[in-house]
């Protein structure tokens, strides 16, 4: 399974852990660029080109508010990522299974060599 190409631009703005930050802020109230920068260790200037590259994967948005512009996560945008995500679960749950089965294979074998 591949991603589909209008999946691409979230996953590159989700790739950058500064980026992931500011989505979790977002998640809690818009705010201002200013805001924003406040809890970042860069300038306003690096802080407003990551704010671009998650407005290109469509998971935030900006809206004009007088003299501020303020952005707010789009979490409907994350309903794709989501879901491509999910479609690997079963490999995990397969994959943990088959460790938990193994492990617990081992501790009898233990039990069994010490009785």
């Amino acid at each position: 399974m591949s991603a589909s190409p209008d999946l691409q631009p979230a996953f590159r703005a989700l790739a950058d852990p500064t980026r992931r930050d500011i989505l979790k802020r977002l998640s809690a109230r818009e705010m201002t660029l200013a805001e924003i920068t406040a809890h970042c260790d860069m300038t306003r200037a690096a802080v407003k080109k990551h704010l671009v590259v998650l407005q290109d994967g469509n998971l935030i948005q900006m809206r004009r508010s007088g003299r501020e512009t303020l952005s707010s996560l789009n979490a409907d945008a994350l309903k794709p990522v989501v879901n491509w995500l999910t479609y690997f679960e079963s490999f995990w749950d397969t994959h943990l299974g088959a460790l938990h089965d193994t492990l617990s294979d081992l501790k009898d074998t233990e039990l069994e060599d010490k009785e």
